[in-house]
Order: structure tokens, then sequence, then C-alpha cells
């Protein structure tokens, strides 16, 4: 059987579940227990790291190449060092060391996940220069990673595994057992009427902060999910901006929604609400999480963040798919949005449109579809004519600011509409049909 790795197509899957009373336990038990692993590499390291420091340079005040004798406090540290070493040698130690980890209820699987993904996260560090990996505390929204296993078959379907599907309404999964699902995808139901071989890999359990349970599947196959689009032999740049969501190089504009503008003034008497619970529960020395009336106050500001967050979701997942559609070449403006979120007059509102996350669903989605997209260096995008080439804020020209939605350009009098002219300019930059004017100026 071929490993996930070795599959030539990947696809990932997202259903919402209802699990019983005991199920729900069985999840807490789960998340409870994996950030318990995660926590405890996390302490250990970091003890080992400091007493290390710590010993390395009471060596260094001693006399060169002479090994001076350790104190007590030191020769405990040493201990606890050799401990720690030996407890994270191999994962199977932590739970060989710790008795309620090896309860039937909780997945072996989930706690060697856990041990991964931490390791993963050392190694995102050492990539990428910052995040390390840190505590991670209680919160209202649970998850955790198992892996679907196929000990005897010879080959992997998406009915014969430990995590399998078995009708079109439940799907059995690792300790839980059998899980009603909401919903049914055609492209699952094809494949298991067809008995198309496809391999199910990481499994994913989640509880949101709203107390809603979703299952999150990594599925691998030989046999392509979906169908290359037609080719409709039309290429188009877009402009993302405030004012309008974006605006494509044809001259359409698709308007800003702003999902959290609209619903700002009902969270916030919402969360006044909360605040004033949890303020009078701490008053009267209740804890937080058996405080009912905070608790259902929680859950309503859940409820009212998650529905912004879906509604949000749903709108440009429903405008990628059209552009990817309907375009075989879609360019766009590489935007680094920690670095927009810096100025903090416009923070709110960039933060709302959720620009990075279009841009990684028409990437994603133009290479499952057999289309191109790409971003180019939105560098002279704005301030260049697309008619003429030339370019404000050089050669005498004013500059363009942000309250020139309209203006004529000073070489050529054509008149532009801002974000209309910056999509021409990204889609040519896009296509190569303009150079770096200091590469013109030098071939000048």
């Amino acid at each position: 059987m071929k490993r996930m790795s070795s599959l030539a197509c990947h696809f990932g899957i997202k259903l919402r579940f209802y699990p019983s009373s005991k199920q729900k336990k069985i999840i807490k038990l789960n998340y409870d227990a994996q950030r318990f692993v995660y926590n405890s590499y996390v302490g250990r390291n970091r003890t080992n790291y400091h007493a290390r420091r710590f010993l390395a340079s009471r060596q260094c005040q001693a006399m060169p190449f002479v090994f001076s004798a350790l104190n007590r406090y030191e020769t405990e540290l040493a201990e606890t060092v050799a401990a720690n070493n030996e407890l994270l040698a191999k994962p199977k130690n932590i739970r060989n060391a710790y008795s309620f980890l090896r309860v039937k209820e909780i997945d072996s699987l989930a706690l060697a996940n856990t041990i991964q993904n931490y390791q993963k996260a050392w190694n995102n560090y050492r990539k990428i220069g910052h995040g390390i990996p840190t505590f991670h505390k209680k919160r209202s929204d649970w998850s955790y990673q198992t892996n679907c296993q196929y000990p005897k078959q010879l080959e992997a379907y998406l009915d014969n595994g430990t995590a399998k599907f078995i009708d079109d309404k439940h799907v059995k999964l690792p300790k839980l057992g059998v899980v009603r699902i909401a919903g049914f995808r055609k492209l699952i139901e094809a494949r298991l009427l067809n008995h198309i071989p496809t391999r199910i890999g990481t499994v994913t359990i989640k509880k949101t902060a709203d107390n809603q349970f979703y299952l999150s599947m990594q599925l691998g196959s030989d046999v392509s999910f979906v169908k290359d689009l037609p080719k409709t032999q039309s290429q188009i740049g877009i402009d993302l901006n405030l004012d309008n969501f974006l605006t494509e190089s044809n001259g359409a504009m698709v308007a800003n929604p702003r999902f959290y503008r609209k619903a700002k003034k009902k969270l916030a008497h919402a969360q006044r609400v909360l605040s004033r619970r949890q303020r009078r529960a701490k008053q009267e020395g209740r804890n937080l999480r058996t405080a009912s009336n905070y608790q259902k106050q929680r859950l309503a500001v859940a409820k009212l963040h998650d529905k912004i967050r879906r509604q949000r979701a749903d709108f440009l997942q429903a405008l990628s798919t059209a552009l990817i559609k309907n375009h075989d070449l879609v360019v766009a403006e590489e935007l680094r949005s920690k670095n927009l979120l810096k100025n903090h007059a416009l923070s709110q509102a960039i933060s709302d449109v959720g620009w990075r996350s279009f841009l990684n669903m028409l990437a994603y989605k133009a290479q499952l579809y057999g289309k191109e997209f790409l971003t180019i260096d939105p560098k002279y995008t704005t301030q260049r004519c697309h008619a003429c080439g030339s370019i404000m804020g050089q050669n005498g020209y004013r500059k363009l600011t942000l309250r020139d939605r309209e203006w004529a350009c000073p070489m050529c009098h054509t008149h532009h509409i801002r974000d209309w002219n910056a999509a021409i300019n990204i889609l040519e930059k896009g296509q190569k049909l303009w150079q770096n004017p200091k590469t013109k100026e030098k071939a000048a």
C-alpha cells in the first residue's frame, strides 16, 4: 500500500458532526491529554535549556581545564536534565510515565501527533527565525489529531480503515465510534459507489467556541478528485482595495460586504453584557467555568463571532471559485498583511476583508482546477498610466495620494479611475508587457 506522501492527488474535506454526551467527554479527554503532552515537552525543554546555561556559566567561572565540584542545587539541576532527556528521548516514554495517559479512551495516535507537531514547530522556528513553541492554555474550543490506519488491507478505500464512512450519514472514528454527520459530499458518494482507491490520512476533530463539532479529513489518491475546468481564453488582473473589495481589469467591481462592521454594534453590546457578568461572578467568588449566566453569554458572543467568520468565508469562497472558473489567468498584487496592519487607522478594515485568505484560496483553487494564478510586486501599479506608461511621482509629476480616486494623466490626458487603472497595470505586469521604469531609464 502506498504512503500518503507518495499519492499523486490530495484533497481535504470538512464535515460537521453531532457527537453524543459520552463522545463529547472522550473528545475533551483527548484534547486535555494532547495539551498535557505538548506542555510537558515545552516545560521540560525550557527547564533543560536554562539549566544547561546555568551549569555552563558556573563552569566558565571555575579555573580552565578544571571541573569544579557541584553543590547540592547544581546536582539537582543536572539530575533533572538527565531525567527530562530520558523522558523525551522516545515518544512512548511520556505515556509510560503517566498512567492516566494509558486509559483506553485516549487515542495513542493523538499523543504521537502532538509530539510530531511540537517537533514541526521547532523546525519552522529554525527556518523562519520566530515562533518558538509555547504553552497551550485551556480554551473553550478543543481539537486533536489522529490518523486512519489500514493494518491488514492491501488497498486503501474510504470504508475499510480505522476511520471510515459507513453510509451517507455516519462516520466511524477511532475511540469515538460511530458519529452522525451533516450533509454528504457528492465527491465522497461517487468514490464510495465506484469503489475508487482513496486513502484517509490525518483526521482532525474540533469543537468551536460556540459548541459546534467539525471533522476534517486529509484524503489522498492516484485518481484526481476534480477535473480540470475548460479553458476560457480569458485573463484578468484584480486590484484589492477597501472602497470596493476588488476591481477587475475589465472594469467590473465587487462591493466590500464589511461583515464585521455591520455586526459591530450588536457584538459590542453582547461583549459589554459578558464583561458585566464576568465582573459580577468574580465579586461573588464564583468560578467562571461554573457560572451559568457567564457561560450563556460567552456562548452568545462566540456565536456572533462565528457568524461573521462564516459569512466572510462563504463570500471569499464563492468569489474565488467564480474568478478561477471564468478566467485562465488571474493576476493579483502580493500583499503583506502583517505590514498593512501596522496602519492603525486601517487595521480594522483590512482585517475585515480577509485579503490573505482570499489570495490563498485563489492559489490552491488555480492549482486544483488546472488554471494559473500569479502575484506580482505592486510597485508602480497605482501610479502608472496604462495608456502611455508615464509614472506619477517621477519627472516632476505630483504623486497620487489615497484621496485621488480619479485622475488625468499629464502626458496623454487619459482620464483614469484609480482602481481600474491599477487592475490593468497588474494584469500587464503579470503578462510582462511593461518593464521596470528604472530599466527603461537606463535603456534610454
